[in-house]
C-alpha cells in the first residue's frame, strides 16, 4: 500500500472513533448502533465525494508545497555553503590584514628611504656643483686680478724704466738701442 492510502485509512479510523465516542457518550442511554452506522456511512460518502472533486487539487497543492519547501531547503543549503565560503574568505582576509599592513609599512619605509637617499644625493651633487662653480669663479677672478696686477705692474715698470732710461740714456745711446731692437725684430 502507498503511504497516502495508509494515511487515509488512519484518518478515517480516527474519525470513526470520534463518532463512536459521541455515540457512546449518551449518559444513561444505551448506545444507538444504527444511528452510529448511518453517521459512519454518511461520513464515508461525504468524504468520498469531497475527495473525488478536490482530491487532485489537494494532492497537487501538497506536492507543490512539498516541492516549494524542498526548493527552499536546497536554496538555503546553497546559500549556507556560499555564506561559509564568504566567511572563510573574510576570515582569511582578516588574517592577512596584519601581513598586508606590515608589507605596506615596509614598502612605504623602503620608498621613504629611497626618496631620502635621492634627496641627499641630489643635495650633495648640487653642493658639489656650487663648490665647483665657486672654485671656477674664484679662479677666474684670481686670473683676472692677476692679469690686472700684471698689467698695472707692467705699466709701472715701463714708466719706471722709461724714467730711468731718460735720466741715464743719452741721444746716442738711445739711437743705438733702437737699432738693436729693430735688428732683433727683423731677424
Amino acid at each position: 500500500m502507498k503511504l497516502q492510502t495508509k494515511r487515509l485509512i488512519l484518518y478515517v479510523g480516527l474519525f470513526i472513533c470520534l463518532f463512536a465516542t459521541e455515540a457512546f457518550a449518551n449518559e444513561g442511554h444505551e448506545p444507538r448502533w444504527g444511528d452510529f452506522g448511518y453517521r459512519v456511512v454518511n461520513f464515508i460518502l461525504f468524504f468520498g465525494i469531497l475527495w473525488y472533486f478536490t482530491g487532485k487539487l489537494v494532492k497537487k497543492y501538497f506536492k507543490g508545497r512539498r516541492q516549494e519547501i524542498q526548493d527552499t531547503f536546497d536554496n538555503l543549503d546553497a546559500r549556507k555553503v556560499q555564506a561559509k565560503q564568504k566567511l572563510a574568505e573574510v576570515e582569511a582576509h582578516i588574517a592577512n590584514l596584519e601581513q598586508e599592513r606590515k608589507a605596506i609599512l615596509d614598502e612605504s619605509r623602503q620608498q621613504a628611504e629611497a626618496l631620502k637617499a635621492r634627496i641627499i644625493e641630489d643635495a650633495k651633487r648640487q653642493a658639489e656643483q656650487i663648490v665647483a662653480q665657486a672654485k671656477l669663479s674664484a679662479e677666474n677672478e684670481g686670473r683676472s686680478l692677476l692679469a690686472q696686477v700684471r698689467s698695472t705692474m707692467a705699466d709701472e715698470i715701463v714708466d719706471a724704466a722709461e724714467k730711468l732710461l731718460r735720466e741715464k740714456l743719452g741721444t746716442a745711446d738711445h739711437k743705438k738701442l733702437i737699432n738693436n731692437s729693430l735688428k732683433v725684430v727683423l731677424n
